[in-house]
């Protein structure tokens, strides 16, 4: 499939995508540096990356189910707003109390993937402006733009941290420009959103009840159903955000900001890679069949990783493990959007969006934990993906009975 036949909507919502996840992996790769080089602990900054994760859930919740209602662009335009308000923060202080306010209201991505109410937001408005029968494909181009604009922005922050420590800056300076520049994107971001026209709204219905039922009526039970496993392949997800891995990289094998950079930057092509190839698999067995049996040994070569006894076979099996790991996303996106009505897409994806954040929330403070005592360094690993085969052996059974309607396509 070809995207020139987008209209100028979908191209404005692509470049968002790929400005925004940019701006997310130029930040992630040197983020946890960046804290300690503020003098926090491994466990304080667990704690701080958890509470970042929960704020922007908390404030995405309200986000999304109200988008159909306030409008989806100025939710846009205030999301961006908040990576802003997260960059100014964070850059200009190293006040514990302040960098947790910046980390609970603001929008800032540890992991480098998405946080925030953009996702969701964008999701509804692009199942709108496109067919159904095109819905997983677009969407999988959609990850890819993302995957691939994570990889670009993960090398380009290492590559300017490590290239302004070359011409004599200090350490902790070089992660703040990082972190300036992350903010400016945020802006950028902001005027972007504002060039969307009328055709990504909806009419809401039943508005009175809408922050009530979560945005949710007809849908509310398959929803909730969703979300409770999403949000634990989340939870596991949130013991190896990577941030944490990139600082496991550069402790263990003493992996310098740039080299950090190339490797994420790619896994995240390889991961974008995979998102695409996902929509061809999803069409010939089924969008649960590809969600579950692409994740399975993309898990177990998650938890191979900390065995590795050296940087190369390390680098290598992390990334046989982002070449598989992205192909299950477009299709529990095009899944969530095809159970749900029109005017509850943004509630449905924000819902689901939101019990992944919860749970992507609360780990990173297990992981710091784990991280900062020599005998469990490589404990996240290992939880993580145990906790992510449990999710996708759940997932099949609760699901597989809907894997071969031919409606979960559309």
């Amino acid at each position: 499939m070809s995207l020139t036949n987008l209209s100028t909507d979908g191209y404005i919502l692509f470049g968002t995508r790929l400005v925004r996840m940019f701006a997310y992996g130029f930040l992630s790769v040197v983020l946890v540096l960046y804290l300690a080089q503020l003098g926090l602990s491994e466990s304080l900054i667990g704690l701080l990356l958890s509470l970042a994760l929960l704020g922007d859930a908390a404030i995405s919740l309200w986000m999304t189910t109200s988008a159909d209602r306030f409008g989806r662009r100025r939710i846009l335009m205030i999301g961006a707003g908040l990576m802003l308000f997260a960059a100014l923060l964070f850059a200009l202080t190293d006040r514990v109390a302040l960098l947790l306010i910046a980390a609970i209201i603001g929008v800032i991505s540890p992991s480098g993937y998405e946080v925030g109410p953009f996702q969701p937001v964008e999701q509804a408005a692009l199942s709108q402006i496109v067919p159904d029968e095109r819905r997983t494909e677009v969407f999988a181009w959609y990850n890819l733009v993302g995957s691939f604009a994570t990889a670009a922005g993960a090398l380009g922050g290492g590559l300017l941290s490590e290239f302004l420590q070359q011409v004599g800056m200090l350490p902790l300076n070089s992660y703040r420009v990082v972190v300036i520049v992350y903010g400016v994107i945020g802006l950028l971001l902001a005027v972007f959103f504002n060039q969307l026209s009328s055709s990504v709204e909806t009419a809401s219905s039943d508005t009175a009840l809408q922050w009530y039922h979560l945005g949710l009526n007809r849908s509310r039970g398959v929803v909730l159903k969703l979300s409770a496993l999403f949000g634990l392949d989340a939870f596991a997800g949130g013991f190896v955000v990577q941030s944490l891995v990139a600082y496991w990289f550069h402790v263990r094998f003493g992996v310098d900001p740039a080299a950090l950079g190339g490797i994420f930057f790619g896994a995240n092509i390889l991961a974008g890679i995979s998102a695409l190839a996902a929509a061809q698999v999803a069409a010939r067995i089924g969008l649960v069949n590809t969600m579950v049996f692409t994740h399975l040994p993309s898990n177990l070569l998650l938890m191979l990783v900390p065995l590795m006894p050296n940087l190369p076979l390390a680098t290598l099996v992390l990334f046989m493990r982002f070449s598989i790991s992205q192909m299950d996303v477009p299709p529990r996106q095009s899944y969530t959007m095809a159970v749900v009505a029109p005017d509850e897409r943004s509630a449905a994806a924000g819902v689901t969006g939101i019990a992944r954040s919860i749970g992507a929330s609360i780990s990173p403070g297990f992981a710091g934990a784990l991280l900062s005592n020599s005998m469990f360094f490589g404990a996240p690993f290992f939880v993580a993906g145990g906790l992510k085969v449990i999710y996708d052996l759940l997932l099949y059974r609760s699901f597989r009975t809907a894997n071969q309607s031919k409606q979960e396509l559309t």
